[in-house]
């Protein structure tokens, strides 16, 4: 199985759209999506995702089957930096390296920082959901593994978000998505692309093969957004 993850187009946020960057960038995915035999789309609720789709799909003729549980991951917590309310993650460094917990793959929901809000509940219910999409595809979670189903195969894109695409990814790979969070980025209208590894039959790991690959960009000229990024030295390759 092959499930692909593309994160919106550059975002404006106030209108939950995207900029005439993002436009851009979500015209430059097509020729990318027509040259892939995908067996169904799927899109987060909020409208930037769903305007990438839209445009990245234009040729296809298919319309994306809406997943909620793949907005925005929305569980805020009390940052321990301001005090106030907000998405689990961009801790500065000092703080969350610091923090054993955080980088174990289970114990991280029951940190100090993640009790504050709702995280614990809220990855739970959304890592549910998505392996509850897995198994219509044939593929059952069992521990930190999948049982699969002879035959089962598809390939699927999901148009969504950093912070959820994160969190999936982490949950398939069986660690915590702090790490990830906290030490990756991927560009507006990236790809990044897991396959499942059948090497015993019926036993499936998922294991990433690209990440935040943006080279229909590249392609067309148009320069990386960095958008949620922080990084004082932002170069374009």
């Amino acid at each position: 199985m092959n499930i692909i993850f593309i994160r919106h187009g550059d975002p404006d946020y106030a209108k939950d759209s995207l900029t005439e960057k993002g436009f851009r960038e979500a015209a430059l995915l097509t020729s990318r999506i027509d040259r892939i035999e995908v067996t169904k789309f799927y899109s987060s609720p909020l409208g930037r995702a769903k305007e990438t789709a839209r445009i990245a799909m234009r040729n296809t003729g298919k319309e994306a089957e809406i997943l909620p549980f793949m907005r925005e991951f929305h569980a805020p917590i009390v940052n321990p930096h301001t005090g106030k309310m907000h998405v689990p993650w961009d801790f500065m460094p000092d703080y969350w390296t610091e923090k054993e917990e955080l980088y174990d793959a289970d114990l991280w929901r029951y940190s100090d920082v993640m009790k504050s809000g709702n995280a614990a509940e809220e990855s739970i219910r959304v890592t549910r959901e998505f392996d509850e999409l897995l198994q219509t595809y044939g593929y059952f979670r069992k521990g930190k593994y999948y049982e699969a189903k002879p035959g089962s195969d598809a390939t699927i894109v999901i148009f969504c978000h950093l912070g959820a695409q994160f969190l999936i990814l982490a949950h398939l790979m069986s660690i915590s998505p702090v790490i990830l969070w906290q030490s990756c980025f991927v560009a507006p209208s990236s790809v990044t692309v897991v396959s499942s590894e059948e090497r015993i039959e019926g036993k499936a790991a998922f294991r990433c093969r690209k990440i935040g690959d943006t080279s229909h960009l590249y392609a067309g000229g148009e320069p990386d957004s960095d958008s949620g990024l922080f990084s004082r030295n932002t170069i374009q390759v």
